[in-house]
């Protein structure tokens, strides 16, 4: 089950409980008929209340069974990011569907990540790319001219849809997409991911994805291959300086839960690089501290861990990074899943930081059991990290230090 919605508790209108019904008459249904029936019904409601532009509804919607039906919940918000990013369109007398991809880039670097406004000739190879190596053959595209980050990435469901819609709308027409003026600054961070954002429009029923092709298509392994070998060189251009890892461009939500996983492993990497520098220390010279924090201690449920590095020997926090817990993750186990035995076992959250943190040559690891809550720092905003003794500090890099620290994720 995915992780809790953050809704805003809204007395519940009409619409959210017809939202709320609709998953209901799906979760209880007996035959596939009678789900395709529901299903119809919610996405016809789910359609006009994104048009009608009514986040508030489906945010109450989604809140109701988060908390009291949680399965209900899933096939909800499942619903919703299916309609919220694609559509229907009608152009010249036929009709065709729209899907909202994304293509993340994962990035690290000691200095800056680069986001913002792309040019024309820079857009141009990364669409031919995209039709040879990810798109059907009849498939038609657009792409937004810019690197978005992820403070600049639509914020709800209404703002997907409307996205969709007009990059759906410019692929169909042949426009140019103009970058948007009023985006958010982008929050500096070692290691994110950058965002190509576009379109992919075909007739209804037609592919859309290479791999949909009905005779020897290649599978999605070969097509990330091809478009992190072909695509590779010119994304590197817009990101100098960066280390860099292209992930398969896909649908818009499942792609950037995909990214937000992915790119963690890489934010450990970026951070002990840093402090290797900043401090001129070797990794063996560094320790870390782990703790796992919840909005909500008292349910048990951790929600992301938090990493502090110290140097070694000493006690301050000198840098910090969060490890947040998505989708299926769960931090309830220290062992290694077996009960399937055709798939190899599967590591614990914690594990994989503590096998990241030894890859990068941090072997001194403090990990505290108990489960602390998610604060901030009161003044500039930034997380808390536990210390060697499980107090909640703010991580502060040293007045000697050759670089200035910036907060990880």
């Amino acid at each position: 089950m995915r992780r809790p919605f953050k809704g805003r508790g809204l007395r519940l209108a009409a619409e959210s409980q017809r939202l709320i019904n609709h998953a209901q008459g799906m979760l209880q249904a007996a035959s596939r008929l009678e789900e395709r029936g529901w299903e119809q019904q919610l996405d016809l409601l789910l359609q006009k209340t994104l048009k009608n532009q009514h986040q508030e509804h489906i945010d109450a919607a989604l809140d109701h069974l988060f908390k009291s039906q949680p399965d209900a919940y899933d096939i909800l918000i499942d619903a919703v990011e299916a309609n919220s990013e694609s559509c229907l369109l009608e152009h010249e007398g036929a009709t065709y569907q729209a899907l909202l991809i994304a293509a993340p880039i994962l990035a690290w670097t000691r200095f800056a990540i680069p986001s913002g406004a792309l040019s024309a000739e820079q857009i141009a190879p990364l669409f031919s790319h995209l039709h040879a190596h990810v798109l059907a053959d009849d498939a038609r595209l657009a792409i937004a001219p810019l690197l978005y980050s992820i403070d600049q990435l639509p914020r709800n469901h209404v703002e997907t849809h409307a996205a969709v819609r007009r990059m759906a709308d410019a692929a169909l027409k042949g426009a140019t997409l103009q970058s948007p003026t009023d985006l958010p600054e982008t929050t500096p961070f070692l290691a994110d991911t950058r965002y190509l954002l576009a379109a992919i429009v075909a007739p209804v029923g037609a592919p859309l994805f290479c791999w949909q092709a009905s005779a020897n298509p290649p599978d999605r392994q070969q097509a990330l291959a091809h478009w992190q070998e072909q695509a590779g060189p010119n994304v590197a251009r817009l990101l100098p300086g960066c280390g860099i890892d292209l992930l398969l461009p896909d649908a818009f939500f499942l792609t950037c839960r995909e990214a937000d996983k992915q790119i963690r492993p890489a934010s450990v990497k970026a951070a002990v690089h840093f402090l290797t520098h900043a401090l001129d220390a070797q990794p063996d010279r560094l320790q870390a501290v782990i703790g796992g924090f919840s909005e909500e201690t008292a349910n048990g449920q951790i929600d992301e861990y938090r990493i502090s590095f110290l140097p070694r020997p000493g006690d301050e926090v000198v840098y910090g990074l969060v490890w947040p817990l998505y989708g299926d993750e769960n931090a309830d186990h220290d062992t290694a899943d077996l009960s399937t035995a055709d798939a190899p076992p599967t590591r614990a959250p914690i594990q994989d930081i503590i096998h990241m943190l030894n890859d990068e040559g941090i072997v001194h690891i403090k990990h505290h059991t108990e489960i602390f809550p998610v604060e901030f720092c009161d003044d500039c905003g930034a997380p808390l990290y536990c210390d060697l003794d499980g107090e909640l500090v703010h991580a502060e890099m040293p007045e000697e230090s050759t670089q200035n620290a910036t907060h990880l994720h």
